[in-house]
């Protein structure tokens, strides 16, 4: 894909690849608002079996804000990126697909085949900037039917990080009764004032871009690739750690003038306006600043005392954008986690994606 086109969300018509799609119906969101014809495009792995009591093999992994129901597998028709954690998922590896029946799928108002602001509305036009606000737990609303349609009454584990933490978060919360297992990496019990903070500066960068257009931009000759090639900059600071940018790259210029680390910050850019829509960034990047387990459920540790699963929670020792300090809380008031698991890495939020041997472990110790 040329990264100069309009939106890199997929398309009905494009290659489907792995794809699979679940037709879900009427959603009714927090904010009162019907979002008709849902679509969720998901990927399995394995077999499923069940149990008469209800239980299952099932594990539900859950991307982070630019995954997508890719777990596994190369780059091909229908898949702009590689799977993003297929070092812990596959026959033999910690998510073993030989005992589990594995289910990703992208998630409510993504662009990579589920509906989103570049999906068709009613009058078969793109929803662009119309596109309702989400919370996330709307998006375990629509995870919920996935499972129903799946007949997965509950699953063996619920698998999240940092986004996909706080849906799983939510699952075991909302349905505990649906969740044996839990592990939640790199997340938070709400999105914090700074969280906030990050995602809003991103979230300007793409408006403030001239082809961004209210985020109706999908019929012009140029979407707002600038706005956010640089909202993923700015976000890419913040998922790896000062030490390791300092020891990588530290003052160093390349032979072109430009510094080192501009070049880098650069190429990740370029890398997801290629995949992306930057409306679908919007919503999602909106929904995380949405993230509070506790409200409407009384304080913190009443909303967490509803879980019941297994719970691990790990985070990573150099993460600056969801530091120790939000895992360990979690993993205090909740009753069923052990004392908090912590992976040493020197690459930041982005540890949970990059430490597979670490972060395999702590897989094994909580699937059996």
């Amino acid at each position: 894909m040329d990264p100069l086109l309009v939106t890199g969300a997929w398309r009905a018509g494009d290659p489907v690849g792995d794809r699979q799609f679940a037709d879900i119906g009427a959603l009714t969101l927090e904010s009162g608002t019907t979002l008709p014809d849902v679509r969720l495009a998901f990927e399995t792995w394995g077999t499923l079996t069940t149990t008469p009591e209800g239980g299952s093999n099932a594990v539900l992994v859950l991307h982070a804000l630019t995954g997508d129901s890719h777990l596994l597998g190369g780059v091909g028709p229908g898949h702009p990126s590689p799977g993003w954690w297929d070092a812990v998922v596959g026959p033999g590896q910690a998510i073993d697909t030989d005992r589990f029946f594995v289910v990703a799928a992208n998630l409510l108002g993504g662009c990579q085949g589920s509906t989103g602001p570049a999906s068709l509305n009613r009058h078969d036009l793109p929803w662009g900037g119309s596109f309702p606000a989400l919370t996330v737990r709307d998006q375990v609303a629509a995870e919920v039917a996935l499972a129903d349609q799946l007949g997965i009454d509950r699953w063996h584990g619920v698998i999240g990080g940092s986004a996909g933490g706080m849906r799983a978060l939510e699952w075991a919360v909302e349905h505990p009764a649906r969740v044996d297992r839990l592990l939640l990496l790199a997340t938070s019990a709400a999105a914090s004032a700074e969280q906030i903070a990050w995602s809003r500066t991103q979230v300007a960068a793409i408006q403030a871009d001239p082809a961004y257009a209210d985020g109706n931009y999908y019929d012009a000759a140029r979407g707002p690739v600038a706005g956010l090639d640089l909202a993923r900059r700015i976000a890419h600071i913040a998922y790896r750690s000062e030490a390791e940018l300092d020891q990588r790259f530290g003052r160093q210029v390349q032979d072109d003038g430009r510094w080192a680390v501009d070049s880098y910050l650069q190429h990740h850019g370029a890398k997801l306006i290629a995949r992306f829509d930057a409306n679908s960034y919007i919503v999602l990047t909106s929904a995380m600043d949405s993230h509070d387990v506790a409200r409407g459920r009384g304080d913190l540790a009443t909303a967490l005392a509803r879980i019941s699963a297994r719970t691990i929670v790990a985070g990573i020792d150099s993460d600056r954008l969801y530091p120790l300090h939000q895992q360990q809380q979690l993993a205090d008031l909740i009753s069923t986690s052990g004392p908090l698991r912590v992976v040493q890495s020197p690459h930041g939020h982005d540890g949970f994606l990059v430490e597979s041997d670490q972060v395999g472990a702590l897989l094994r110790d909580l699937l059996g």
